[in-house]
């Protein structure tokens, strides 16, 4: 654990404020779920709660399956960090964070799909892949990460199926997230 040298007082609510340099660097938006730890030192931890890392077997095997299928390589994000891989190096990606423009497409709500000569999207920081598609996983109305297809080796953007594919995908899983 480190230090980060900030103190803050409990108001009479039970209440901390979190430093926004803290929320900044962490990603930690209003509204986010923080999971609350204890420990035997009389320690109290938060962290960044994952709905959909709740579902890792299930987005696992889903990205593996979508893989087998489309033979684009395909990972599955929570808000903040790569959960689950296919088609690639589970090494080369897991727990990497995502990046700005992933976050942007889940923040908006939107859908991003690659086109021939559009500004292409890559959607893991320190991976030099480039999105085909990307559609937020919503599930209960509420965000809480991204499945996204990786570009054909040769370049090309994805086809009909497969971005209907990955869409239908993303719905499954914002689906599970409310069961």
């Amino acid at each position: 654990m480190k230090a980060t040298g900030i103190v803050r007082r409990i108001d009479d609510l039970g209440r901390v404020v979190i430093p926004k340099e803290i929320r900044r660097t962490m990603r930690i938006r209003e509204g986010d779920p923080l999971e609350i730890y204890t420990d035997s030192d009389g320690e109290v931890i938060f962290k960044k709660y994952s709905p959909i890392g709740e579902l890792s077997s299930i987005t696992a095997q889903y990205a593996d399956v979508l893989f087998r299928g489309t033979g684009l390589p395909v990972i599955v994000t929570d808000r903040d960090s790569v959960i689950a891989a296919a088609g690639m190096s589970k090494k080369e990606v897991l727990d990497r964070r995502v990046s700005r423009s992933l976050e942007a497409v889940m923040e908006k709500r939107e859908n991003y799909v690659c086109v021939i000569d559009g500004e292409r999207m890559k959607p893991v920081e320190g991976l030099d892949k480039e999105a085909a598609v990307a559609f937020p996983i919503i599930g209960g109305g509420d965000v809480s990460g991204a499945l996204v297809m990786l570009m054909h080796e040769n370049g090309s953007c994805p086809t009909q199926t497969e971005t209907k594919l990955a869409q239908i995908a993303a719905s499954f899983l914002g689906k599970q997230m409310e069961e």
